[in-house]
């Protein structure tokens, strides 16, 4: 057995569960930061809430909008600032009484609704357009 000079410490990194949520005209519903970057409504895990608890009070507290997470669509992992990372879960979400505009909660700048083809243009992290671009792609199957 090789011993090492130092223990094992394993990796610290926050947990955010992201819902990809259409309005009724197909539109995916993005929120901006404090860093200027668009992105999916969700928050940090935390507790003993599943992630689908998460993400579903999320987006109802950041938009007051009510959605329900069917799909897992995907896993990443991104680093917002230098040395500060995040594993990010995303569900696909379906929505209710989305005929009404999002709220803007305390924590965005401003709220947007955009169709497939607006989101590649957006500044906003690839992670988070691959999971809406799937998101797409799935509810064109059905």
């Amino acid at each position: 057995m090789i011993q090492t000079e130092h223990p094992y410490v394993p990796a610290k990194f926050a947990i955010s569960i992201k819902g990809v949520v259409l309005d009724d005209e197909r539109r995916v519903l993005l929120l901006r930061n404090e860093r200027q970057e668009w992105e999916l409504p969700g928050g940090k895990l935390e507790g003993d809430e599943t992630p689908i608890e998460r993400v579903e009070t999320e987006i109802r507290e950041e938009s007051g909008w009510t959605a329900t997470a069917t799909t897992l669509l995907d896993t990443w992992m991104y680093e917002p600032l230098p040395g500060r990372r995040v594993f990010i879960v995303t569900y696909g979400c379906v929505s209710t009484g989305t005929q009404e505009p999002p709220v803007i909660s305390h924590e965005h700048k401003e709220a947007g609704l955009y169709h497939r083809h607006e989101v590649d243009t957006l500044v906003m992290p690839q992670g988070y357009k691959d999971s809406i671009a799937r998101w797409y792609a799935l509810l064109d199957r059905d």
